[in-house]
């Protein structure tokens, strides 16, 4: 299976310090919806992965969130794409869950509901330090898109290995061009 894991805020919509709170702040960065439906389209199978503590803040609900997913699944499915899976945590930096990036846990839900016993060597895409460091936690290839926060990201210290892309179009551009 060629999977690739990707963060949501910074990587495939546009970000916001005040939290991405409903659908119309749920804003795609351009070239990022028709890049996942070109990965989807060529064979891989796309997991995001996602930090969402303004459900544990009171900012929105689980049905507005899920309103984000469903219209960005259903963009991606215009283009001719599909996402296989979107994980989220809903829990606040204090709530000592397993799944808030840093911590790997929605990238071990992910191969577990995929079948997959390891997750060494897939590429995961996000725009901040803590995106980089799940996927690393768990043998994932890190890949920094410059968008979101990425800018400010790239400036500081990176895992080891950590490829940087300008965005997620341009990390569609080069697997396909790999594969």
């Amino acid at each position: 299976m060629k999977l690739i894991i990707l963060d949501r805020d910074g990587v495939i919509n546009e970000d916001s310090d005040a939290f991405v709170k409903s659908l119309d702040e749920w804003i795609p960065i351009p070239g990022s919806i028709e890049a996942i439906a070109r990965l989807s389209k060529a064979g891989w199978t796309i997991a995001v992965a996602t930090n969402q503590s303004g459900l544990a803040r009171g900012y929105f609900s689980e049905a507005t969130l899920q309103t984000m997913h469903d219209q960005l699944q259903r963009l991606v499915a215009e283009q001719g794409g599909q996402i296989a899976l979107i994980r989220h945590c809903p829990h606040g930096p204090e709530d000592g869950c397993d799944c808030r990036k840093p911590l790997p846990g929605l990238y071990r839900q992910i191969a577990s509901e995929l079948g997959l016993h390891s997750l060494d060597g897939i590429p995961t895409v996000g725009d901040s330090l803590r995106d980089l460091q799940a996927g690393t936690a768990v043998g994932c290839t890190p890949w920094l898109v410059r968008t979101g926060k990425g800018e400010k990201t790239v400036a500081g210290e990176l895992p080891a290995g950590t490829r940087v892309f300008d965005n997620l179009a341009a990390v569609a551009d080069h697997l396909l061009e790999a594969h």
